[in-house]
């Protein structure tokens, strides 16, 4: 179980604890069999909002999903099918073709979580990074398939991965702000931030995500704080995270904030509003002008809303203007997601974070977020959660030698995410043959990881 070093509320949970599931998949490839790796961190309450449920309940639905996901991937009719195809195959039957009964991003769970480990595999086996077996095509993506007009699209013409990217930190519902809000018993025997203030001094932050909770009048004095906090030039995403009851209620939160005058930095700011209202209502044709009201602001994207391969091009029609790439919903559906907007010559696609953690769900995302070139990233897991304490003696170690550059270790010997001027370096995830040749490291042959994983180390539940 990976503990909390602070609460974390969002939405109509707050967490203190959860569990990270790891898969361990082994694949047949044309270049022999080898194991392929993934995890996730059990968030509660997110992929099945369902209050009435306890969360026990909903993480044997996630592990499930998994399971079902392996089965529909292990059955596959031909002994040559390419990652893409084994991809495809699960999201149609697990998810696409999902009964009532099953939350679509349930069911997308446990299909990323075994897709990410056959990537992962499919890179060992080829001795490849995630961007060079991606841009190679060694994992045969062919959006053809579910879009015509996207049969052309190749990863080739991603470019090089991004070697840093801009954070974006989150500040949730229960987040001291000043270091005078911090209860005397939040102490948790280590030294660093523990209010967004603190957090901006030792981080350099000039970029962060806003969670709001539908309460206009606390909402409403929160950003008005929170803008009084941060640093001139500032970046703001607000993540409604489905707590208003429609989009034309946050939009006279927004109005009535400019009205004030007191949080013109936030609305001068405003990179994207995010999942304004419930899932179920994203698509609700009434909610358009409410949408158009806000953006009229910023590009407004689905999040909680994106749970199925049709879900984005309905969201544009209502006038959503992008959506968020997380690796838990699936690395290939992001990769279709952005052949959309690329082939749409417009449309926001915002990296957003799902409380990860250290090694695999963080290494796997952020991956992504090289290959795609996505300018700034939601990033969490280090403000609530204690460094690397949930990992192994051996891993922490493999992480200290081989990802220097990503990881810092303190005085008392713990290791924490090394974020400088406000930026992640991203240059070891994705080392390729070609900079070990050019002396510059070695290779990471894997999705953003190639060291050992201690399936033995007791902080979660094994599929």
């Amino acid at each position: 179980m990976c503990a909390t070093r602070l609460p974390f509320r969002f939405g109509i949970s707050t967490m203190t604890e959860a569990p990270m599931l790891t898969a361990a998949l082994e694949v047949a490839t044309e270049f022999g069999t080898v194991t392929g790796y993934s995890a996730e961190l059990l968030v509660p309450k997110w992929f099945a909002k369902n209050p009435t449920t306890d969360v026990a309940d909903d993480n044997r639905d996630l592990m499930r999903a998994a399971v079902r996901a392996h089965q529909v991937m292990r059955d596959h009719e031909s002994p040559d099918a390419t990652a893409f195809q084994h991809w495809m195959r699960a999201q149609m039957q697990c998810v696409e073709a999902a009964g009532e009964g099953t939350p679509r991003l349930v069911a997308m769970f446990g299909v990323a979580l075994v897709e990410r480990a056959m990537i992962d595999a499919t890179c060992r086996a080829a001795g490849k990074s995630f961007h060079g077996a991606l841009t190679e095509d060694l994992f045969r993506v062919r959006f053809g398939a579910i879009e015509k007009r996207l049969a052309g699209w190749s990863a080739a013409d991603l470019g090089e991965p991004t070697d840093s990217v801009r954070v974006r930190h989150t500040v949730g519902l229960v987040d001291a702000l000043e270091p005078i809000e911090v209860p005397a018993d939040a102490h948790r025997g280590d030294d660093h931030p523990l209010s967004l203030v603190d957090d901006i001094r030792a981080y350099g932050l000039d970029c962060f995500k806003l969670k709001v909770s539908g309460n206009e009048v606390a909402d409403l004095a929160r950003l008005e704080m929170i803008a009084s906090l941060t640093p001139p030039g500032a970046s703001f995403t607000i993540d409604g995270n489905e707590q208003y009851p429609e989009p034309g209620a946050l939009a006279d939160v927004l109005d009535e904030l400019e009205e004030r005058g007191h949080a013109d930095a936030i609305l001068g700011g405003l990179l994207a509003i995010e999942q304004p209202v419930a899932r179920a209502r994203t698509f609700d044709p009434e909610a358009a002008e409410g949408i158009a009201r806000l953006r009229s602001r910023a590009p407004v994207i689905i999040d909680e809303a994106d749970a199925d391969l049709g879900a984005y091009p309905r969201a544009r029609e209502l006038g959503y203007g992008g959506v968020s790439m997380k690796a838990c919903k699936g690395v290939f559906r992001a990769l279709l997601n952005r052949a959309r907007i690329e082939a749409d010559g417009e449309g926001l696609q915002s990296a957003e974070d799902l409380t990860n953690l250290p090694v695999l769900p963080l290494h796997q995302d952020l991956a992504v977020v090289a290959s795609l070139g996505l300018p700034h990233v939601e990033r969490n897991g280090h403000h609530y959660f204690r460094g690397q304490s949930h990992l192994s003696a051996v891993e922490r170690e493999h992480l200290a030698q081989h990802h220097a550059s990503l990881y810092q270790r303190t005085a008392d010997g713990d290791l924490w995410l090394d974020i400088q001027d406000g930026r992640l370096d991203l240059r070891s995830l994705q080392r390729s043959s070609e900079t070990v040749r050019e002396g510059e490291g070695r290779t990471t042959a894997g999705f953003g990881y190639d060291g050992p994983i201690d399936m033995e180390n007791g902080t979660a539940p094994q599929l």
